[in-house]
């Protein structure tokens, strides 16, 4: 029997700006409604990012996250991932910030050090609701994304060393693969664990399925399929057919707003819960099952939503 397929949504992430769709989630009261409606139509693991509640910039404060997180967890069984991407010139103590004070049974995880370029959304976007929202996006066109060995090695030490987290290690590019197989050979990422393939960003891997092929094959001759779970995300248009291909492949998938502010083409999508219907009833369709959070749990050995910190 296949796997049940577990869902991922991340609802309001930090590259989309507020003026690119009034359904963006933004304040805490609106982060918490999209996580829950999202739970509740199927997704078993919740992906969070904090913004601040005027403006819609990107804003990785604790006092942000411990508005919204105790919200989500009474209303929903989810697992709630907490990212550590932080924002722009964050230091990684920064970063993990938001984390360790919530130790969070998931955090995200990016690894390896990479163009993150989003600049070219100007093309599509010319008016702006924000003053901030123009400079957030053109700097990209001359920013690094960092995440070295030594400071990889610091997060899974530190949170997942202190505070029993588990990581969704977000690659963005085939040597992300063998950087995650670097640390699994020195022990410190131990099976099982959660490797999240991520496609369509530009200075990462494209939205090409036959990229998906190779980094799934890849990820097989690393690690054993025995030892991981693998997901897939893949930004904008590309978002509902990569989900679909990783299902049919065996995998896990992600879905949210972060990735894609559209359910189709042209139309964008009213909610989170809009995209987990959606590709809910493509995997049902196709002949498999959701998973519950229960079975995401056991599955990525989680320590269990009574062991957070909120």
């Amino acid at each position: 029997m296949p796997k049940s397929v577990i869902i991922t949504c991340a609802p309001t992430g930090g590259i989309h700006t507020p003026s690119m769709s009034p359904h963006l989630p933004v304040t805490p009261a609106e982060i918490a409604t999209a996580s829950i409606e999202a739970a509740q139509a199927g997704a078993s693991i919740i992906h969070l990012h904090a913004r601040h509640p005027e403006t819609g910039k990107p804003d990785s404060r604790p006092e942000l996250f411990a508005q919204f997180l105790p919200v989500i967890k009474q209303s929903t069984d989810a697992v709630i991932n907490v990212s550590t991407g932080g924002g722009l010139g964050m230091s990684m103590d920064d970063r993990l910030l938001a984390a360790t004070s919530a130790s969070p049974e998931m955090a995200s995880l990016n690894m390896g050090s990479m163009n993150f370029g989003i600049f070219p959304m100007l093309q599509k976007y010319t008016e702006f609701q924000f003053d901030w929202e123009r400079p957030f996006l053109e700097m990209t066109e001359d920013f690094i994304f960092p995440n070295t060995f030594k400071t990889i090695r610091y997060a899974i030490e530190k949170l997942g060393g202190d505070h029993g987290t588990k990581f969704e290690f977000e690659c963005y590019d085939l040597g992300h693969l063998y950087n995650v197989k670097w640390f699994v050979d020195q022990g410190i990422i131990k099976p099982p664990f959660f490797i999240q393939m991520v496609f369509g960003i530009l200075g990462g891997v494209v939205a090409d399925p036959d990229h998906l092929v190779h980094m799934h094959n890849t990820a097989n001759k690393l690690f054993g399929p025995e030892n991981y779970e693998w997901s897939v995300l893949a930004a904008g248009r590309h978002q509902m057919p990569f989900a679909t291909l990783s299902a049919m492949r065996g995998g896990n998938l992600r879905v949210g707003l972060e990735d894609s502010l559209f359910i189709g083409k042209g139309e964008l999508a009213t909610s989170n819960a809009q995209q987990v219907i959606r590709i809910r009833s493509i995997i049902e369709n196709l002949g498999l099952t959701v998973a519950t959070p229960e079975e995401a749990r056991a599955r990525l050995a989680l320590k269990g939503g009574d062991q957070v910190g909120f």
